[in-house]
């Protein structure tokens, strides 16, 4: 069972907060299980996109465990076309904010194969 995705939002937040970087919840999305996109502005009119990984990428013997996949540094309009989208087809996902110039972000990644 995955931990619900309220908590690891919640969890999310502080560890941004502890290091130093600006966080919000931009949309609460399903308290149980909503896919989380997180939106990382670079402060200079671009972004990177933090997209929930394939489901094949989890292990369920960890389940606090939340892995993500990376776009291209792309133009913050962009970023938000994309996410517009996502909301049509999935009303219940979440959107975190993240601000940092330096581009931290704190997440676990999928590695490409």
């Amino acid at each position: 069972m995955r931990l619900k995705s309220s908590l690891w939002v919640g969890a999310y937040l502080r560890r941004c907060q502890v290091n130093g970087v600006f966080a919000a919840v931009r949309r609460r999305g399903a308290e149980e299980a909503g896919a989380i996109f997180v939106k990382l502005a670079l402060m200079d009119g671009n972004a990177i996109l933090f997209s929930p990984a394939p489901q094949t990428e989890y292990d369920d013997s960890r389940p606090i465990e939340r892995f993500f996949s990376q776009s291209r540094t792309t133009p913050e309009p962009a970023i938000e076309e994309r996410l517009r989208k996502e909301i049509g087809f999935d009303p219940d996902v979440w959107i975190v904010e993240v601000e940092d110039k330096e581009g931290r972000h704190f997440l676990d990644l999928v590695v490409e194969r």
